[in-house]
């Protein structure tokens, strides 16, 4: 199967799972906390089965780490190969909140790279599908697919996304070193893909995440001409002891 292959039905499997979360989403449900003091609802449940169970029957061969089973204490040894990032739901508090910055996130993850992967946002209607460098697509409300791309900085200053759950000093510091023009609060994997398709620069993160919070938004970014790197400029590299993220910043086009 080529990546295109794999992007377009790893799509509609996050297709799927969003429609099984939009139909929580519309009722009530109930919230429990995980041993990071991070929230779960039925909704991530049940998005990772539908995923987790599409994922094994379409490529048996390629393991998949996935939020939930990791914080149930499955351990998935991936080491330098190939193998799939799946965060069912991020921006679960987004989700609680109920105000649609939440998203559903498929990463195919080789050398140590997002290769491939969709971004969808169910409660938006909007769908990033990125299938290797310079193949990345949106698809909204309307149905349309078009193609995205991300954009040189412009001369008279930056947009910057941040997060609006974990907003921090830190990132307050960082971005005094540039010239913003504008800052955005958003949730989840969105803030990604909000610079693939030109709508802002630059994202930091200086807070703790993980690589299934990352990796889909990373591949639909760079796919669109942006990139992702520590803050000492190297790469964000994936399948690290543990899966959690060092500080990183995402950004637009370099020129």
């Amino acid at each position: 199967m080529t990546d295109k292959e794999l992007a377009a039905a790893i799509e509609k499997i996050a297709l799927r799972a969003g429609a099984a979360i939009m139909v929580i989403y519309a009722r009530d449900f109930h919230v429990e906390t995980k041993s990071d003091d991070s929230p779960v609802t039925e909704a991530d449940q049940a998005a990772e089965v539908i995923i987790v169970d599409a994922l094994r029957t379409l490529t048996p061969e390629i393991p998949v780490v996935a939020e939930e089973e990791v914080a149930a204490g499955k351990q998935t040894d991936v080491g330098a190969g190939t193998f799939w990032l799946v965060d069912p739901l991020d921006g679960t508090r987004e989700f609680i909140s109920r105000n649609g910055d939440f998203t559903v996130n498929i990463a195919l993850i080789r050398d140590g790279a997002p290769v491939l992967g969709t971004v969808h946002v169910p409660a938006r209607e909007e769908t990033y599908t990125a299938a290797g460098p310079g193949d990345v697509t949106r698809q909204g409300p309307g149905g349309a697919v078009e193609p995205i791309s991300a954009r040189v900085p412009p001369g008279d200053g930056l947009v910057a996304m941040v997060s609006r759950s974990h907003a921090s000093p830190e990132t307050d510091v960082f971005l005094a070193d540039f010239p913003i023009k504008e800052r955005i609060d958003a949730g989840s994997s969105l803030k990604f893909c909000r610079l693939a398709e030109g709508a802002a620069d630059l994202y930091p993160r200086l807070g703790r995440t993980m690589e299934w919070d990352t990796a889909a938004g990373h591949a639909v970014l760079s796919s669109a001409g942006g990139g992702v790197t520590r803050l000492d400029g190297t790469p964000l590299l994936y399948g690290k002891t543990g899966f959690e993220n060092p500080h990183f910043v995402a950004h637009g086009r370099k020129s």
